[in-house]
């Protein structure tokens, strides 16, 4: 096969490839602002496309509906979640714990409505973003478990025990974004020695995962 019938079947490089992801980006960002206090319900397809100063067939381009651009904001904002509840990881243990603690806080502090859809399930039954919570749960479950224990492979009783954990965690701060009467350091600090606790009930069961030495009452 001679040169020129290689470039033949070489498929083509897509044209407006990153201005498209540009575009679709910059969407996603003017979303988190508008729903970052506001619930989905609320907005309108319309509202959005005004106050994002854009054409609404713009928004449908990109995300086909407005469910899908809402999970699409969803997606991203909980991204950014993780990232930073998982980063540290060269930081001692107890230090990482707070840093997860003190970045979960803060976005559910900035992201209040998303953070409600995110651990209520959405709009109804949504399977997505029950997906999507799903998601963060494991993702916390497995940083609690490196910064514990040092792996995330763990038993299903330290599993669950941290899960229940982060459970308690997500009504601790539901209840919290909506009534703010303890300052954010303060309620990190509970949720941390709560944590030492559930470690400490593992290591009952579970002897062969020792509770880190500042979770330990003698520590």
């Amino acid at each position: 096969m001679n040169s020129s019938q290689q470039r033949e079947v070489e498929p083509p490089r897509a044209r407006g490839t990153d201005r498209s992801l540009a575009r679709r980006a910059e969407l996603i960002s003017i979303g988190r602002k508008l729903f970052a206090d506001t619930s989905y319900d609320t907005l309108s397809m319309d509202d959005i496309a005004r106050q994002a100063h854009v054409a609404k067939g713009l928004i449908y381009y990109y995300f086909k509906s407005k469910r899908g651009y809402y999970l699409a904001i969803v997606e991203d904002s909980v991204a950014d979640l993780i990232t930073a509840a998982s980063s540290g990881l060269q930081l001692p243990s107890v230090e990482r714990v707070h840093r997860t603690m003190d970045c979960y806080l803060r976005y559910a502090e900035d992201n209040q409505a998303a953070y409600r859809t995110i651990v209520s399930g959405g709009v109804g039954f949504d399977t997505q973003v029950h997906a999507i919570r799903d998601g963060v749960r494991e993702a916390i479950v497995a940083t609690i478990a490196e910064g514990a224990y040092g792996s995330s492979d763990i038993t299903p009783v330290v599993r669950m025990g941290l899960f229940g954990w982060v459970c308690a965690v997500e009504g601790a701060t539901l209840d919290w974004i909506d009534r703010p009467d303890l300052s954010r350091d303060t309620l990190r600090e509970l949720l941390v020695k709560m944590l030492g606790g559930a470690l400490r009930a593992i290591e009952e069961i579970e002897p062969a995962y020792v509770a880190p030495g500042p979770a330990r009452r003698d520590g």
